[in-house]
């Protein structure tokens, strides 16, 4: 009895420390896991972080780009518009100077027909 229970006892023991030993193996695997888990998340992290800048900084390129071509439209229709300024005082001075001959020239010929309407 003595001996079975000794031997019982032994298993026992031996059982405990295969146990022990299988779970401080499985919490050690655990542990490898969750770590090359963290290694794997922080490495996706920085991966999605470096295409989130690339693509911002496509996007900022692209909004610089259309700026400068806006500028650069917004420029073109303000020399446009600077020249059509220009050659409309160019007319209008024309027309003026044609009105101040042609006021002269009514004046002129008004001024004859009272003197013609005089003699006559």
């Amino acid at each position: 009895m003595q001996t079975m229970e000794q031997r019982l006892h032994h298993e026992m023991q031996t059982m405990e420390q295969r146990l022990r030993s299988e779970m401080q193996e499985m919490g050690q695997q655990l542990r490898n896991e969750m770590q090359e888990m963290g290694q794997q998340l922080r490495s996706e992290m920085q991966e999605m972080g470096q295409q989130l800048r690339a693509e911002i900084h496509a996007v900022e390129t692209r909004l610089e780009a259309k700026i400068d071509s806006l500028r650069e439209e917004m420029q073109q229709m303000n020399r446009q518009l600077n020249e059509r300024i220009d050659h409309l005082e160019e007319e209008l001075t024309d027309t003026q100077a044609s009105v101040e001959v042609l006021t002269t020239k009514v004046l002129h010929h008004d001024r004859k027909l009272r003197q013609l309407t005089k003699q006559a």
